[in-house]
This record gives structure tokens, sequence and C-alpha cells, in this order.
């Protein structure tokens, strides 16, 4: 949260007065003597009607905050497709040849490293959005305000209580904002094509084949250009593919505890919004030419919200995060006040992978107990990054804890729909009885990653193959086979047989890999290439992320200052020079759409 947001805390609820009644004796709250319910009850409703207001405004605020980290985040991948993503296609088909990405754009491989970034990316999607999101939403509430003629202040802003009269507008404003579908990644339409993207990717594959002429060593054939155009191509469709498995809804934690547990109750959620906004909302107009005081359609966006889902909306990924996330009295034990949101959420990555590999050290020994700490501690560290989770799943999975193991399932899936989440949680809701969720599971799991061979083998045992006489009886339905085909004489035990051998039952020209009785859509199969396809493009080949070589703390001899660290070869803070001798190298792995090297297996 940036620090300009940080001040805004739960008011402390303080015991009610107690009143004496003369004879040194005291009582709570209203006179028994001289009841007065009209008052009470008005002062009941009173705070009601501004509980609800603070709650409508909360949910303004919560719900366009997930739109904005939807687009910005559908931004920010539109550049890395632009700009990251032809080195990636082009280091992969250094190693695999030209057409190995457009054979494999869509391979397992390949989608797991867009996942791995994405999730990166995704972590910081709160700290980056967060400001924008709320400076918007709101402009959009001060254009409601102007609309129906409410005053606002010059230096305060607008106060949330001057909007109580309006509460049923904005409440109907809500109920059609929460009537919106759920907000997804999609290519922003204002976007033009990625023509530049292929183009560096060409003009690169270019020099690279005029070094193979010269070199005297094998060049690629004629055709290289339309394997490269369609590798980038189809790379570029499955980075969106991947990015939808991820729901925004899930990331953004710190602002939304905020909305949800320290403004909604407190009144004083647009007063402390109006101190800190104000300000930028009146200087963004007087730059961008648009006239104080203007009535506006009331929602706001797109009627004079400079910068607003535009070509010139700012990309905030590219900015640096270089300034202050907490105040003094808000540190923890080991944090200093001079880390920027940066340095913290570098931190908090490098703890916490700290934490789940001693997590995985205790998996290994069979130790779940200390693993489930390990793993608990990680996500405690960094929330908005879901294997923590799954592995915690593992371990109760280990300690046949089926509904922890539910749970922590339940809050990966919330951020991340993985087939790896699918399946634990299958596990676990089949091992407390519930026969059909579970099965829903697997089908999710096969959904996402088609041919997972332990989401099969567990949807097998859950649904067994079906009496022959039903399954005989069923068999009427289907197409007849053809007089004399290889198929025709089988019976109905061989057809049992062929259930257990994942062999379709009635299916001779086209096998499936999976037994008919499961319903199971088969896997599409892949789009034909506009190209022969050869024995190169058949390579398969890893992509391994460069290790990240930090200075952590030395637990066992600074447990006071633990959470501080410092990055080799960089300049240390002035707090933790002193502290220099009692840290010691660690390597860590850190996805991200630069450090990672290609190479064939």
């Amino acid at each position: 949260m940036p620090a300009k947001y940080s001040h805004v805390k739960k008011r402390s609820t303080t015991a009610p007065l107690k009143k004496s009644n003369g004879n040194g004796h005291h009582h709570h709250g209203k006179d028994h003597r001289n009841p007065d319910p009209h008052l009470d009850r008005t002062i009941s409703q009173a705070m009601t009607a501004v509980s609800q207001l603070e709650q409508a405004i909360a949910q303004v605020l919560l719900i366009r905050y997930e739109q904005d980290i939807a687009r910005l985040f559908s931004t920010h991948l539109y550049s890395v497709a632009l700009v990251h993503l032809p080195t990636f296609v082009l280091r992969c088909i250094t190693v695999g040849g030209p057409g190995w990405v457009a054979t494999n754009a869509d391979s397992e491989e390949v989608k797991d490293f867009f996942r791995a970034c994405i999730g990166m990316d995704l972590r910081q999607s709160g700290e980056r959005v967060a400001t924008k999101s709320v400076l918007w939403s709101y402009t959009a509430l001060r254009h409601f305000a102007m609309s129906n003629n409410v005053p606002i202040c010059r230096k305060r802003g607008l106060h949330s209580l001057r909007l109580l009269p309006y509460y049923s507008a904005l409440k109907a404003h809500v109920d059609t904002l929460q009537a919106m579908p759920a907000p997804a990644f999609a290519k922003p339409p204002h976007l033009g094509p990625l023509t530049e993207g292929f183009e560096a990717l060409e003009d690169a594959c270019e020099l690279k084949v005029a070094n193979q002429r010269s070199a005297g060593g094998a060049v690629w054939d004629s055709d290289w250009r339309l394997k490269v155009r369609t590798g980038y191509e189809r790379v570029c469709q499955t980075l969106w593919r991947v990015a939808r498995e991820f729901d925004v809804r899930g990331y953004g934690l710190v602002l939304r505890e905020k909305l949800t547990t320290k403004w909604c109750n407190c009144g004083c959620s647009t007063d402390h919004l109006g101190e800190v906004c104000e300000r930028t909302v009146r200087e963004d107009e007087e730059e961008s030419g648009v006239r104080p005081g203007k009535e506006r359609e009331w929602d706001g966006r797109g009627a004079g919200i400079y910068g607003w889902e535009t070509e010139e909306e700012e990309d905030i990924w590219e900015l640096e995060l270089d300034f202050s996330a907490l105040e003094p009295d808000e540190c923890d034990e080991g944090i200093d006040p001079e880390m920027t949101i940066s340095d913290l959420m570098e931190w908090r990555y490098l703890r916490a992978e700290k934490q789940k590999e001693r997590g995985n050290v205790a998996f290994r020994k069979g130790n779940y107990e200390e693993a489930i700490h390990h793993y608990d501690a990680a996500h405690e560290i960094e929330p908005e990054m879901p294997h923590y989770e799954l592995n915690l799943a593992a371990a109760y999975l280990k300690m046949n804890k089926w509904m922890e193991a539910e749970i922590a399932c339940n809050l990966a899936l919330g951020q991340h729909k993985s087939s790896k989440g699918y399946y634990r949680r299958a596990k676990a809701r089949a091992m407390q009885g519930r026969v059909e969720d579970a099965i829903k599971d697997l089908r999710a799991a096969l959904k996402v990653q088609p041919g997972n061979p332990e989401a099969v083998a567990e949807l097998i045992t859950l649904s067994p193959p079906p009496d022959l006489s039903e399954e005989t009886s069923a068999d009427t339905d289907h197409t007849p086979m053809p007089a004399g085909s290889s198929c025709s004489a089988s019976s109905s035990s061989s057809s049992s047989s062929s259930a257990s051998q994942h062999v379709p039952i009635n299916s001779c020209s086209t096998p499936s890999p999976y037994p008919d009785y499961l319903r199971i859509p088969r896997p599409k199969p892949p789009r034909a290439l506009p190209f022969a396809r050869t024995e190169a493009d058949n390579r398969r080949i890893k992509i391994v992320w460069q290790p990240m070589t930090v200075d952590m703390p030395d637990d066992e001899q600074t447990p006071a200052r633990a959470s501080s660290y410092k990055k080799v070869a960089h300049k240390p803070p002035a707090w933790l020079k002193s502290k220099s001798s009692l840290m010691k190298a660690e390597t860590f792995t850190y996805p991200n759409w630069e450090r990672y090297i290609v190479k064939r297996v």
C-alpha cells in the first residue's frame, strides 16, 4: 500500500461510558429507569445508514480496483508480447530450429514458463495499481457529488457523509458493478497489432542466418520466415490463454484488507480519500484542460479522468517503486521504514522462498508437521504466491488432514486455476466422501492440463466401469459398426478389458487415451501447420532460471534482524552496514522474463 494511504487506520473501539445512578453503582448503555426507544432507534438507524454508505463506497473502490488490475495487467501482457516474447522465440528456435515454437507453442514446458513469470508479475499488481485505481474511483465519486450539487472542499475534498442523501443512487451503481462479468485478461482494444515485435524478431533471425552462412554452418531452409511468424503468433496466443488461468480477484490483498476491514465501518473512507486525492485530481484537471466544476456523467470514467483507457495510459509496470511503503509505527521487527515498496516486495519473496525450501527439506524427510510450519510461514510472508498453499495442501494430505488440505487448495485456486490445485483438492474431497465434488475437480484439472496421468488415474478410481448389462444397453445408442469391421466381433468381455486398459470401448479409427464411460472430452487436435513438420520440431528443450545469489541474514546469528537483507554487488543500506558480518550467501531462483536459459534435454 503506498505511503500516502498508510495512515488510514481503523478507529479503536472504546467501551461505552459508564453512568452513575447516584448510589455509587454504575450501569452500561441506556438508562433503564427512563427508556427512550424512539431515540435509540433513531441513533441505531442513523449508524446503520452511515455503515451502509461506507460499505457501498468500499464496494465501488474494490470492484473498480479489480477491473483496473485486469485492464492494466492486460496492458502489461501486451508489452511482454511486444518486448520479451521475440527474445523468447529467438532463444527457442536457436536450440530447436525455426519451426520448433510453432509446433510446441502450447506445450507444458512453455506454459509453465509463462505461469511462473505471470505469477511473479501479478504479486506486484496490488502495489502498482492501488494508487491509480483509488484516484480514479475517487474522481468518479467526486463527479457523482458534483452532478448532485454536493459541495467539495478544495483542501479536504469530498466527505462521505455528504453523500448520505444519495445513497440509493450510489447503491444502484454498486449493483450494476456487481453484475458485471468477472474481470479477466484480454488484449486492450486500443492497442494495435504486434507488428513491431515480429519485425524485431525477423531482423534478429536474418542476422543469425547471415552469421550461419559466413561461418559455413547449416543454414535454415527457405521458409524460415513463415515458421518464425507462425511461432510468434501462436506463442502470443498461449500467453493470453495462460493468463486467463489467473483470477485477479485473488490479488491486491493489502488494499482489499483496508477496504473490507479498516474503511467500510469506520466512517472515514472518503474523508481520508479526499485529503490525499483532491489535490491530485485538481492538478490533473488543470493539466488536461478539463474545466473544474463541469458536470459530467457521474461514474466519471472516460469523461475527464486524465489518462484512463487511452493510448497515453501509463504502463505502471515500467515505474520504479522507489517510494516508502510503511510508516515507522507499522514496521515489524527487523523492517526498516526506509525500505521502498520495491525493497519490501523483494524482501517478502526471498524470505518466503527461504521458508519454502526449509519446508521442502522437512517434507522429503517425512517431517510433515515441520513442513506445514514452514509453508505456513512462507504464505504469511508472501500471501500473493499460490504455490505456498499448494505445498501446504500436499503436507496436509500426507497427514490425512483433509479439511485443512481443501482450505489450502481453495486459497490457491482463488488466485490460479492450476491442475495441481484441482487435483489435490479432489484428493481431499474424495477422502471426505464427497466423490461428486472430487470428480468435478478432476475434470477441471484435465481441462487445464489434458492428459494429466495422476488426474486420469484418480478419475478412473472414483468412476469405476459401469455394469456390463448397462453398458450393453447403452451401446445401442451408438452408431453401429460397419459389417466386416475389425471391431465388430468385440464382445462385452473384451469391452470390459479394453476399458481397464484405457482404450475406448466403441472407437477403432480414432483411439482415445481415456475410457469412453468417463465422458472426458478428447483433447483438441493441434492446428494444422502451414508447413511440413521436421524431425527437429520434436526436440525436447528445457527452460532453466538463472540463479540469483543474495546475501541473507544468518538467522542463527541475527535473530533480531533476520528479515533484513542486501544484494551482492549492491551498496547495502546504511542501517545494514553494521550487520554485514552476520550475512551469508544463498541462492534463489527469481522467475522473470529476462533471466533464463533455453537448452536441449
